[in-house]
Order: structure tokens, then sequence, then C-alpha cells
């Protein structure tokens, strides 16, 4: 029997009152966490931020799906559909999944996984949330003011010749949450190489970490490009520069480019994140350390760099060369590789492993399943005469779902539960906390799965209409968003119920080997009372089992 396996996870300590002191008490009124400097809290208003515009995008997307329950475009009007649908994309893409794992637990954990007191520039971290606050507030501004209707991509020349629409107002909003996502990725960059404690070599870092620099390399270079973007729609629409109108000199394809560029490297931004959380997951409860290591950890920077050169599968039906095509489907196939090294490494840390179903784990086994699928299918689209015939239509709905909202919610509800006792210091209800999982993934089969039919049966996306013939699959997969919905609604109802009602979670209730949880729950404000000396890699079970049961209660 394994070393790993001999180790007993702590139950939550009953009748034990949480710390007299921690960074959630050290300070009281409004003021106080508005001018906050402490990573913790800023993760923290990041999390209400986030769960609130989760939420707006999520209603407009009970909108689309209730429209689509019948062929007519009876329950709105057709540009009113459109404006929804690309709000939807906006408000998601934008202002969820691209912020979604890295402001609120990388925030929150990453100075703590490496032993610092906190991100090297924690202004800047306070003023990237208020940017955030800032480019939120534009785009809900647009949205109430008339919508836009040119799709989440700001696709010219619906972005620049139709007037009707807030364009400007949403590129604004979207300009300004980028300078945030540069700030936070900066700051984890800086972070990651400054602050590590003494013993915090590169190959003793937590995958969490390693997949955070990977996304933040992608935040600092990309998000400037999509940045541009926006500024040459605002202007060509605002004063007429003829940048991508051919009938003043401009390069329709270029938008294309420029959009792209950025916005394939975003799925990456989104991913790799929820990635990180997947490994710390699975390898907390399989009780042993990640296969392959160093293959898993130097995937997230191969991902990082493929992520720049494949943009163009997303144009192949635009007139780009046949040969440029080629090459890019070639190296579409190639960036899979990366990610099943991942894919393979997790499947091999679960081989023989100590496996328990706690609620994190659950929701990584949901993650994996997502994933696989959405990443196989866009296998499918990488090749040119299959993405000839699928582009546009809900085949590209569904893969992108699988993979973003699939993969990438799944993964941050697994890190949620996963260190919500240590946010809190409280457990939430493990029996609800199952059936929200088991309800969310069902409910995600049910909504998307059928559309992948829809779309290789030539249904196009972005229409509020269509023929009879679809309405039983669209019926199904409406029904599957309610229970999808209602798997989503169910963490924040029993997370909030347990910040008063939870059992006390005690500093490791998980047995698990970061430095995050050999201190308190809640942390202290400076995390640490004095800076740990790191003298074992990471996911070292047998370390871990050496230490006593009061050592690991009280470590910090």
């Amino acid at each position: 029997m394994s070393t790993a396996s001999t180790i007993v996870k702590l139950p939550p300590q009953e009748g034990a009152t949480l710390p007299k002191k921690s960074y959630l008490n050290s300070e009281y009124g409004l003021k106080s966490w508005l001018l906050t400097g402490d990573h913790k809290r800023i993760a923290i208003l990041y999390l209400i931020s986030i769960t609130f515009m989760f939420f707006v995008g999520g209603a407009m997307a009970g909108l689309i799906r209730l429209e689509l329950l019948t062929p007519q475009s009876d329950l709105m009007a057709t540009d009113t559909y459109n404006k929804v649908f690309s709000m939807h994309g906006i408000v998601m893409v934008f202002l969820f999944l691209v912020p979604s794992v890295p402001a609120t637990i990388g925030n929150f954990l990453i100075p703590i996984m490496i032993g610092a007191k906190d991100l090297a520039f924690p202004k800047i971290n306070l003023l990237s949330w208020y940017l955030y606050l800032a480019g939120a507030a534009f785009t809900i501004a647009a949205m109430v003011l008339g919508g836009v209707d040119t799709g989440w991509t700001f696709t010219t020349p619906l972005s620049t010749h139709y007037l009707n629409t807030h364009v400007v107002t949403a590129g604004l909003g979207i300009f300004i949450a980028g300078f945030s996502s540069i700030f936070t990725g900066l700051n984890f960059i800086v972070t990651i190489h400054r602050m590590r404690a003494p013993g915090m070599t590169w190959f003793r870092l937590p995958l969490f970490i390693w997949s955070h620099y990977a996304a933040s390399i992608l935040m600092v270079l990309g998000t400037p490009v999509l940045a541009i973007s926006l500024v040459l729609v605002i202007l060509e629409r605002t004063i007429g520069i003829g940048i991508f109108d051919p009938t003043k000199g401009g390069d329709p394809l270029l938008f294309q480019h420029l959009f792209w560029f950025y916005s394939h490297p975003a799925v990456y931004i989104m991913i790799l994140p929820g990635m990180g959380v997947i490994s710390e997951v699975i390898s907390t409860f399989s009780r042993k350390r990640v296969f392959g290591y160093t293959a898993v950890a130097f995937s997230s920077v191969a991902i990082a760099v493929f992520g720049f050169f494949v943009w163009e599968h997303h144009m192949f039906i635009m007139g780009v060369s046949n040969y440029s095509a080629l090459v890019f489907s070639l190296l579409t196939m190639l960036v899979a590789v990366p990610t099943a090294i991942k894919i393979f490494n997790w499947s091999a840390t679960l081989y023989k492993g100590s496996i328990t179903f706690e609620t994190p784990m659950l929701y990584a086994f949901g993650f994996l399943g997502l994933v696989t699928i959405g990443g196989m299918t866009g296998v499918f689209l990488g090749s040119m005469g299959m993405d000839i015939h699928l582009t546009e239509t809900y085949f590209i709905v569904a893969h992108f779902h699988f993979v973003m909202v699939g993969g990438m919610l799944m993964a941050y509800l697994s890190g949620i539960h996963f260190w919500w006792p240590k946010m809190t210091g409280r457990m939430y209800p493990e029996q609800v906390s199952k059936l929200a999982a088991l309800t969310t993934f069902i409910g995600f089969i049910l909504t998307f799965f059928p559309q992948f039919i829809l779309g290789y049966l030539g249904m196009p996306r972005r229409y509020a209409a269509y023929p009879p013939e679809f309405q039983v699959l669209n019926v199904l997969s409406t029904a599957g968003a309610t229970v999808l919905g209602i798997g989503y609604l169910l963490p924040m109802l029993y997370m909030t119920w347990s910040l008063k009602y939870g059992k006390i979670a005690g500093a490791n209730p998980w047995q698990a080997t970061g430095l995050e949880w050999q201190i308190q729950s809640p942390p202290l404000t400076e995390n640490f009372l004095e800076t740990p000396i790191v003298d074992h890699e990471a996911y070292d079970y047998e370390w871990l089992a050496n230490k006593t049961q009061h050592e690991v209660q009280t470590v910090g």
C-alpha cells in the first residue's frame, strides 16, 4: 500500500470556532473593503462582481432558449433577438469567462501558494477591480440603451456601418475591462518571478501556478491587440476613417485577423487557469502526485505559445489563401497535443489512486468529460473540409460551449468548492453540493449535445426562426437549459447559507499538500506570520503523511 493511501481525511471540527483574527474581520466597514490592498479581499470583491455578471449573461441565455422553443420568431423581434444573443456573448466572454478563475481564485491563492504575503502591486490589483467595474458599467449601459447586434465578436461591417446600436459604448466597456485583465496578468507574472518563498523553485510550484503564469503571458501580450481592434472600430464608426471599409481603402479581413489573433489565445486565457484548478483537485482527491508533473507544467506554456499561431482557423470561409489555411489547419491539430498531454496525465494520476468523491472531484470529472468532447469536436473544425460545412451552424455553438462554458465553469465551480473552506473557514452541505454537480452535468449535456446534431444537419446559428423539423431538438435543448440553470443557482444558495450555518472547516479539511492548506482558515491578512521555507515538491503526500495531525492543523 502506498504512503498516500494511508492518509485519513480530517472531518470538519464539531464545536470548533473560527479564528479570532483573519482577513475577513481585521477591519470593518465598507471603506475598508473598497480601499483594501489585501489580495484576498479583492478576490472576494471580484467574486461578487463576476457572479452578478454571470447571472446577467445567463438571463439573456434563458431568453434565447425561450425564443427557440418554437420555429417562428414569436417571443421577440428579430433585431431584438440579435441584440440579446450579442450581449449574452459579450457579457459571458469578456466579463465572466476571461476573469473568472484568475481574478477570483487566482487572486486569492497565488501569493499564499508561493509563500508571499501579497501580490507584487496591491494598489494595481485594486485598480484592476475598479477598471473591471467601469468596463462592466459601460457594457450594461450599452445593453440598457438599446444593445449591440454585432455578435460578441464585434464583426465588421456590422460594427462599423449600422448606426442604430451602441457599439461604441460596449466597445469602450470591453476596452476598459481589457486593462483590468492586463494589470492582473502583469501582477501575477511579477509576483511569481520575484516573490516565491525560499526553496520554492520553479519545479516545486503547484501546477495551478504554472497555468496562471502561462495565462498571464497571454493576457499581457494578447489583450492589447483586442484593445487596438476596438479602438479602430470606434474611430471608423465615429469619424469615418477607412480602416476596415473597402470603399475607403480599408480591408474587411484586417479586423478578423486582429480580433482572432487575440480571441483564440483568449480561449486559453479562459481554460488554462481552469486546468490548473483540475490539477490541484485531482491530485488531492486521488492522493497522488500529478503524473508527469514536468510534462503537465510545460504543456501549459506550450498551449500559450501555440495559442498565438492558430487564429486563422476561424477564417477558412472568408477568402483566405488555401495555402495559409492548410498551415493553420496543421497548427490547429498540433495545439491539441499539449491539451491531450494534460488529459492523459490526469487520467494516469487517477490510476490506482485512493480516489474519494467529494464535490470538487465530481466537478473535475465533469470537466474531463466535457472538455474531451469539446476538444475532439475542435479537431473537426480545424479540418478545412469539415469546417466549411459546419461554420456558422449550431455545431460551432455546441463546440464552444462544451469547452468554455462546460469545461471552464466546471473547473471554476470545482475550484470554488475546493477552496471555499479556505476562503471562508466553513464547509458547505456536501450532499446538496453533490446534487448540484450532477444536475449541472446532466443539464449541460441535455442543453448542448443536441446542438451538435442541429449544426451537422445545417441549422444556422444566430437565427431566431428555423425550419420546423429542428423543433424537437431545440425543445430538448431548452429543457436542458432549465435543468442547467437550476444546477448553477444551487451553489449560490447553499454557499451563501454556509457563511453563517456551515460547519467549521479547520485548516486542512481535504488533507492537501499546498502551502495554502498549512495556514489557518480563513487566513490572516498577512497570510504567514513568518516567511515559510519550502523543503519539498508540490503534491508530496509522503511529506504530509510524516507530519502529525497537530502540525497539519496549526502551521502558520
